[in-house]
């Protein structure tokens, strides 16, 4: 019995007369005798239709009438090894194949997260802002649209799978930045007239990089197209008062909406070269005072209810003073003249 446990066999064959009862727990859904689960199970009696009956409806893979023939039960042991052999064969594949996709799957997201993060430094290199505020800002959108699931207007559009998707694409929010001018990029005080209406095209510029690639990949990407959503969309306004497209409500993608949020509360709370951070408590009455006018409403109103988390996730993510030097000296080094 216990080298059955380790080994379970091919095929076993009870013996079943009318005075006996437990040779039917010998069966593939015996709770008895487990091991037997994925043995060919044959059973040997008269001709009684009703043992006949009973011990197929129990999963009897084959019934042998007595008196017994030696070939006929020769050969249906032989038809139903083989059929165990094939079928074994198919269920090793079939595991193999699932954990090689499985296997293929992990390497394919792992190849997409670290492109997204080479991507998003690339454009935090030409920037004002730290590698830490593209973490921040990150988490802001984990968090927020993840109270937001609950949300009647929001439950069938943010899925587990669309809040993944949509944390993945944040980083990419500014990638359209690396096509500005290093003196409008860089520059500390308020932008010109003239200068910020460049400044506006980081937006179309990180839309059509992110077009180009997924041009090139010959299909469409739904992680790119939030992506898109999110970099072409991120300075759009409730009110309709934004920019590239002046989107108003509902026009404006969640994804674009919820990163909005995100952005504006990050730029607040923030170090930079240039100037201190302000306080968190200062920050959310300036998101609290957009409601409606900048922001979604509703999104506000889930981001203040969320204040403590976000505020934890600020500080976990804060820029240490010898992250702000090492800005410091590369922005001196892109500013430097050739």
């Amino acid at each position: 019995m216990k080298k059955f446990r380790t080994s379970p066999p091919n095929g076993c064959g009870p013996t079943i007369t009318t005075a006996q009862i437990w040779p039917w727990a010998v069966s593939p859904q015996s709770s008895i005798w487990p091991w037997l689960h994925n043995c060919s199970t044959f059973r040997f009696s008269g001709n009684r239709w009703d043992y006949q009956r009973k011990g197929l409806s129990l999963g009897a893979s084959d019934y042998i009438t007595k008196p017994i023939s030696p070939p006929i039960l020769e050969a249906r042991v032989k038809t139903h090894l083989v059929a165990k052999a094939h079928a074994d064969f198919l269920t090793d594949k079939t595991a193999y194949l699932e954990d090689e996709v499985a296997r293929r799957t992990r390497e394919l997201t792992a190849i997409q997260d670290v492109t997204i993060q080479a991507m998003a430094s690339l454009a935090e290199t030409r920037d004002s802002d730290t590698g830490n505020h593209i973490r921040r800002t990150q988490f802001y959108v984990k968090a927020l649209t993840s109270k937001l699931q609950n949300h009647p207007r929001f439950r069938a559009y943010l899925t587990d799978g669309m809040i993944e998707m949509i944390f993945k694409s944040a980083p990419l929010h500014d990638i359209g930045k690396v096509g500005i001018p290093d003196r409008i990029l860089l520059k500390p005080g308020r932008f010109e007239p003239a200068e910020f209406e460049i400044m506006k095209t980081h937006t179309t510029l990180g839309r059509d990089a992110i077009q180009a690639a997924e041009n090139s990949l010959g299909l469409q990407v739904d992680f790119l197209s939030i992506a898109k959503e999110i970099a072409y969309g991120h300075q759009e306004k409730w009110d309709g008062s934004g920019y590239p497209l002046g989107l108003k409500g509902e026009a404006i993608p969640v994804s674009a909406r919820v990163m909005a949020v995100a952005d504006v509360y990050d730029a607040l709370i923030s170090r930079r070269v240039y100037k201190d951070s302000m306080p968190h408590g200062k920050a959310i009455a300036i998101i609290k005072d957009g409601r409606g006018s900048h922001f979604d409403p509703d999104m506000v109103d889930a981001f203040l209810s969320i204040q403590d988390e976000i505020q934890a996730i600020a500080l976990r993510y804060a820029d240490s003073d010898a992250d702000m030097d090492a800005k410091r000296k590369q922005i001196e080094l892109v500013s430097a003249p050739a």
